[in-house]
């Protein structure tokens, strides 16, 4: 497959227009639930019925000019600087990856993704006219992108993400990979949760090679959620719900997304990557507890309170954004499982269950180093101790 000159592009990245996005009979099963982002038609195939404005048209492979091949080690991560994204990108780094990452033009530049040795490039999802050049000699996508907490969801999880993934069709990529939660198609009722979906669907329906990977949960986001608040002796946010969720390390999800690439088994398949155990916030709470060796201060927020909150905001304009992300609080705090058998996925890939890092294990590192650097602080202070 051919790569393509940006030279190449200007006949078919036409001016801005309101671009409506349909799919034909590839779309959802006869069998399946109707989704909420897909318009059943009366033939029973489904379209997506969100229109999206954005400068690229969709355009046929047949259409691009045959440019030089790109090297199957170019990669380009979308969403470099955070939690998931940056892992992606040492661990291509290591693994001896050409890496390129878009990001955001910002205040503050990543100038540490360069340090590590990646390229950076400045293009921004929700203005979709800046895309096309981030992908110039560009063989895989890694998706880790999402929006915002100030920003609406569906600015970059919907719009942008459906300009990329255009353009990428447009451009000749051989592989996208795309980041999604677990259970997405079972709550409708969360935005996120449904564009996550719908954002799916059109992957599989685009004509591109990709593999889909949904989520249950990051280790790394328990830290300062639970582990610093208790040792700052502050509040601890929690429900009254048994929400269970397999969390993963971030760099264990990088290290079997680089397997599945390389994996031709894996190519256009929907998989899940779970932890080795689900748990309940209180049993995160108490295994933090044991390792800090201090209890901590719990606030409980009942669910029936969240439920209602979600309500009252939906009641003024300024406030549906607030709604869309307490509906996702909601659902991680209701009586669900986050979690996935992941016997399949371990002898697809050829990986080791043991090679996993558990949970536990991951928080005791943390306190071990947290509280021995702690201890060397405090010992330094009382040498430099003046008294008069």
């Amino acid at each position: 497959m051919a790569s393509t000159s940006l030279a190449a592009l200007p006949s078919q990245l036409a001016s801005p227009g309101r671009l409506r996005l349909r799919r034909g009979r590839a779309g959802l099963p006869s069998t399946a639930r109707p989704h909420p982002l897909l318009h059943r038609t009366p033939k029973g195939g489904s379209r997506c019925r969100l229109a999206v404005t954005c400068n690229a048209q969709a355009v046929a492979p047949t259409s691009i000019a045959q440019g030089t091949p790109v090297r199957p080690t170019s990669i380009l991560v979308v969403g470099a600087t955070g939690t998931l994204g940056r892992q992606v990108v040492r661990r291509a780094l290591d693994e001896g990856y050409d890496v390129r990452c878009l990001v955001r033009p910002r205040p503050a530049p990543a100038d540490f993704l360069r340090d590590w040795g990646a390229t950076v490039v400045n293009a921004d999802l929700s203005k979709p006219e800046t895309i096309p050049a981030t992908l110039v000699g560009i063989h895989t996508v890694i998706d880790c992108a999402t929006g915002r907490p100030e920003e609406p969801i569906r600015t970059v999880d919907w719009e942008g993400k459906v300009a990329l993934i255009q353009c990428a069709k447009a451009m000749g990529i051989q592989k996208y990979v795309f980041y999604s939660i677990h259970n997405c198609d079972k709550h409708p009722e969360v935005p996120l949760m449904e564009i996550k979906y719908c954002t799916e669907k059109f992957i599989q329906d685009s004509g591109l090679d990709y593999i889909i990977i949904r989520l249950c949960g990051f280790m790394q986001g328990l830290i300062g959620q639970y582990a610093v608040p208790i040792l700052e002796e502050k509040s601890v946010w929690g429900t009254d719900a048994p929400t269970r969720i397999a969390y993963m390390d971030t760099q264990d999800v990088a290290r079997l997304t680089f397997i599945a690439m390389r994996n031709e088994k894996a190519a256009k398949k929907l998989l899940t990557f779970a932890g080795p155990r689900a748990w309940t916030t209180q049993e995160v709470i108490t295994l933090c507890e044991r390792l800090a060796g201090q209890d901590a201060n719990v606030t409980t927020v009942p669910v029936a309170v969240l439920r209602f909150t979600r309500q009252l905001t939906r009641f003024f304009q300024w406030t549906n954004d607030v709604a869309d992300r307490l509906a996702f609080s909601e659902v991680l705090s209701s009586d669900t499982v986050f979690s996935a058998p992941m016997n399949e996925t371990y002898q697809l890939l050829g990986v080791d269950a043991n090679d996993i890092l558990s949970l536990e294990k991951y928080l005791q590192d943390y306190f071990t180093n947290i509280l021995k650097k702690l201890k060397d602080i405090k010992a330094q202070s009382k040498q430099t101790d003046i008294f008069f």
